[in-house]
């Protein structure tokens, strides 16, 4: 790495790391002020408070990072221009492109640390932080928040089984009252009810069970069986997919950005469910594109604030800045209104979730080639 390299990369590095913290300590601290009540009702200590913060830094993290990024960018450009030294470097040969190299090394290398936080990190810190919360005095919906999830279905189209479950505890493993309905190869069907299902051994065992035959479609249905205790190793559906069932079976609260739903779950799902409506595979596919490609809104930052802190003197500084802002508060809009259009399919999923990237990076690209 050349000496200059290091240089710029100590320049930007700096003030991020202090815009970060600021920005940490003071949702931190907000989200504490406006908590704090439930807290002192959980019983929660010194220490656990600590904890609950930690816990809750990676969401903030990945709030936070694409904005203290563009401040960052915008300090050391416009601190670079003021001083001349932008100018030296170009006077001795090197392009602006050249110069802005470390910014797009970090640009990319925070893009790669969202992805990260994003589908790795937040959602077992989100997990952390619940168990934290409930460590010492528990809310009648804490279960639920947990592990408890009520009253849903899981079609496995691929197999052509139905599962109608009204309880499912997810630490354990275990249904209670549920109904599964199967079609076999012979073009007959099966409907099973049992009061209790428990998987160990990567095998589902039922108890109280009751199954019924079904010998064509419209036939009436004849009980074949009756048994305390039956083990069903065809059933084949995973706890996991199971989990990313829940998640997935309301489509009106997917958000392209939410933290929740990893990506290998929404591909599983549509694996799962190869007759899904056109609108709903329109609202998945962007829902997964959207998560690729709204981490690369830090690169999009580095190539928005270029052009308007290298060309930054005494007289525009406060034109840079602002203009940098407006034109970030446009990309969110621009965001919000291209995933909304890819939800309900009148654009490919691709391209409504990269279009807000391409278009304000390509602004960006362009009015950095008329910098002087």
């Amino acid at each position: 790495m050349r000496l200059l390299d290091r240089y710029l990369f100590r320049e930007l590095l700096t003030p991020l790391a202090y815009c970060l913290g600021g920005f940490l300590i003071f949702y931190i601290s907000f989200y504490l002020f406006t908590d704090v009540a439930e807290m002192q009702e959980r019983k929660l200590h010194l220490l656990d408070v600590i904890e609950y913060c930690a816990a809750l830094t990676p969401g903030f993290m990945v709030l936070v990072l694409p904005v203290a990024l563009l401040l960052a960018m915008l300090y050391t450009l416009t601190n670079l221009a003021r001083h001349n030294e932008i100018t030296a470097m170009r006077a001795a040969g090197l392009s602006l492109w050249r110069i802005c190299a470390p910014f797009f090394v970090t640009g990319l290398l925070a893009s790669g640390l969202l992805f990260l936080l994003t589908e790795v990190v937040v959602p077992r810190s989100d997990a952390w932080a619940l168990s934290i919360k409930t460590r010492y005095v528990q809310k009648s919906d804490d279960a639920r928040l947990q592990s408890l999830a009520r009253e849903f279905g899981l079609n496995n189209e691929r197999a052509q089984r139905k599962w109608y479950i009204r309880e499912y505890d997810a630490r354990r493993t275990e249904m209670h009252y549920l109904t599964v309905y199967w079609l076999l190869k012979d073009g007959s069907s099966r409907q099973m009810s049992a009061d209790r299902a428990i998987r160990t051994n990567g095998v589902w065992t039922f108890f109280g069970v009751t199954e019924y035959a079904q010998a064509a479609p419209g036939a009436p249905l004849v009980k074949s069986l009756q048994t305390n205790v039956l083990a069903m190793p065809e059933f084949d559906e995973t706890p996991q997919q199971i989990q990313g069932e829940i998640k997935m079976s309301n489509y009106e609260t997917l958000d392209p950005r939410t933290q929740n739903i990893p990506l290998p779950e929404i591909l599983q799902f549509l694996r799962r469910h190869p007759r899904l409506p056109p609108q709903n595979v329109s609202a998945l596919l962007t829902v997964f594109h959207g998560r690729i490609a709204a981490p690369m809104t830090c690169l999009v930052v580095v190539l928005i604030a270029i052009p308007f802190g290298a060309g930054s003197g005494r007289r525009n500084l406060f034109f840079g800045v602002a203009g940098s802002i407006f034109i970030v508060a446009g990309y969110l809009v621009t965001q919000k209104l291209s995933l909304a259009v890819g939800t309900a399919g009148y654009l490919p999923a691709w391209f409504a979730a990269w279009l807000p990237n391409l278009l304000f990076g390509a602004t960006g690209v362009a009015l950095t080639t008329r910098v002087r």
